[in-house]
This record gives C-alpha cells, structure tokens and sequence, in this order.
C-alpha cells in the first residue's frame, strides 16, 4: 500500500496538547482555504511504501508515546490512513487527528475500529459560509463528521475531541453559532494570520470569547497558547 506522503516530525509537543508526538503529514486536500499554513501540502505528489512510514513512526516509540495525522488532509486517503493508524495502535501509541471533517466515513471507521484517541476538528465558519469559505461542498459533511465526534466523545470511545476555529478580524460575530455547534466540546480560538489581515491579538481573542461564558484556549503566534475562562480571566 502506498500513501502521499506530506511529511514527518520525529517529536512534537504541539500538535497534541501535553503530549509528546511524531506527526505525520499526508499530502492532499479538497479545500483551498486562504489561510492554510500548510498550504504546499494541498496538492502534489510524493508516493511512499506505507510501511517506510510505519518505520518512521516505529523509529519514534524512545521519545513519543503518541502519533498525530495531520495534513493536507489525511482523512482524503482514508484506506492509507486506516492501514497506518492500525499499525501504530499495534506498536502501542496513542493516535491522534487533526481534520477539517469533509470525510466523515473515514473518521467513523476510525471511530468504530477504536483507533483514534483524539481529534482536532476544524470548524472554519458559521454554517452559511462554510461552501463559499472552502471553496467545495463541504458542509454537510463536517456536520456529520462533528456529529460522530460529538457521540464517540459522550459514549467514551473517543477520548479528546477539540473544535478548533481560526478567527479573523471582522468575523468575531461568527464565533456564537460556531460555539453553539461545538457545544459540550472543548475549543480553541486560533490567530487567524494571512497576508494582508491584521491578526487578532490576544486581548481582542479574549474579548471575542467573553461572551460565550465558557473556558476556551487560545492560541497566537506571539503567546502560543494559553486558556482562558471568562469567570478566572485565565487559566492553565
């Protein structure tokens, strides 16, 4: 079995908050977000032997007890990401994803076959946006895929779920429905940084999520991330 290879990071501390992990990227994705940070990894081509991959991943078990799938979208290959998320629940590492949900089969699967502990799901926009923000016809999808997050998260079968949402300056009034979807999940509020946008900084973040009266993380560029709880100002 072959893959799309984006990528590895022998050891990560931040792609899995108070973990340490290798993280795998896979080449790939359906959507063209203008902000995408790892936007080289959209397109391309770079076709590796999964189990060169695996060897990666065995190569990191002295230092990481945990693997993240990142992207591009890794979901996108959703036969390859199975084949490897399986192997490193052999070698015994906790495994992690980070999606933006365009592929809710694959994550039900994985789901169901009880071989992912965490996942990241990217939540970029309120519902009427979603299309036109992506580019393709994704927001039904990453309804359902928020859904079986949501259900694995209550049954316990799913560890830590996380919804990430990317904020930029002027869509602050977003935020509310974007919560409201996401409740009962913990979430985190992402500096939105692109050419040509001033990012919001700590301070205006915080002042966004005050009124959602729940505890949020926070992260930018300049602070990494910290939490925060409207009741406490912050907290670790």
């Amino acid at each position: 079995m072959y893959v799309n290879f984006g990528g590895f990071v022998p050891i990560s501390t931040v792609d899995w908050r108070g973990r340490a992990a290798c993280t795998v990227f896979l080449r790939g994705c359906p959507a063209r977000c203008f902000y995408c940070h790892n936007a080289a990894l959209q397109g391309g081509e770079d076709l590796r032997d999964a189990d060169e991959v695996i060897a990666m991943i065995r190569g990191s078990r002295t230092v990481a007890g945990a693997v993240v799938f990142s992207g591009g979208e890794p979901t996108l290959q959703g036969p390859g990401l199975i084949h490897l998320a399986a192997a490193a629940r052999r070698m015994g590492f906790s495994v992690g994803l980070h999606t933006n949900g365009m592929f809710p089969r694959v994550i039900e699967n994985l789901l169901d076959r009880h071989l992912v502990d965490m996942v990241a799901l990217d939540i970029k926009t309120t519902w009427e946006r979603y299309d036109d923000l992506l580019g393709v016809a994704a927001v039904g999808a990453v309804e359902q895929s928020l859904a079986l997050c949501r259900r694995a998260k209550a049954e316990g079968s799913l560890e830590t779920c996380e919804i990430v949402v990317t904020l930029f300056r002027g869509r602050e009034g977003d935020l509310a429905s974007i919560a409201e979807a996401a409740c009962g999940l913990a979430l985190v509020l992402q500096q939105g940084v692109a050419a040509g946008f001033d990012p919001l900084t700590r301070p205006e973040l915080e002042a966004a999520a005050a009124p959602l009266g729940r505890k949020v993380r926070i992260r930018t560029r300049e602070d990494g991330e910290v939490g925060y709880d409207p009741e406490q100002e912050l907290f670790r």
